[in-house]
């Protein structure tokens, strides 16, 4: 893949839309350096960087960011505010900012758990606080703050990554 940056600082693939950026119109300067190609090159790293599968979701019915969702990962997935969160939900300031419940999906039982974080906050599952360690079920309701998200599983008994590896 060929990536490029335009003046406006969108990053796109110029193989396949050229020398316009598909987001503002605006053309990418031509490098003067010759048989360098323009636009730029993201570090190695990037690119290497291993795929997550998911596992599951949960997806915000009411609060600041309805419609918006989360993806479950396996193992445990840390619920707060913050950039270093797993599944970091944004605009419910009464979500706490780190580890404000704990998400887990395990791949040998199949089932995914929540888990009461190490912060002030408290996650109710199904209007019932989480104090303990507790299964969730396909559409079960999960509060925290003032949002409320609908869990969604893909893997259990129907279906594993273990599966299709």
């Amino acid at each position: 893949m060929s990536l490029a940056r335009c003046p406006n600082g969108h990053v796109y693939n110029s193989r396949r839309y050229g020398k316009i950026c598909p987001y503002c119109s605006m053309r990418v300067q031509e490098d003067e350096t010759p048989g360098k190609a323009a636009g730029f090159e993201p570090p190695v790293e990037i690119l290497e960087e291993p795929v997550r599968p998911v596992c599951g979701w949960i997806i915000c019915i009411e609060g600041a960011k309805v419609g918006a969702d989360y993806k479950v990962h396996e193992g445990k997935n840390f619920v707060g505010r913050s950039d270093d969160m797993d599944i970091q939900i944004l605009g419910d300031n009464e979500i706490n900012r780190k580890n404000h419940a704990i998400i887990v999906y395990d791949k040998m039982k199949l089932n995914t758990m929540i888990l009461p974080g190490d912060s002030s906050g408290i996650a109710y599952l199904n209007e019932e606080p989480v104090y303990v360690p507790k299964e969730l079920k396909p559409y079960d309701i999960i509060s925290m703050g003032q949002s409320r998200f609908l869990f969604v599983p893909l893997c259990g008994m129907n279906f594993s990554w273990a599966d299709v590896k």
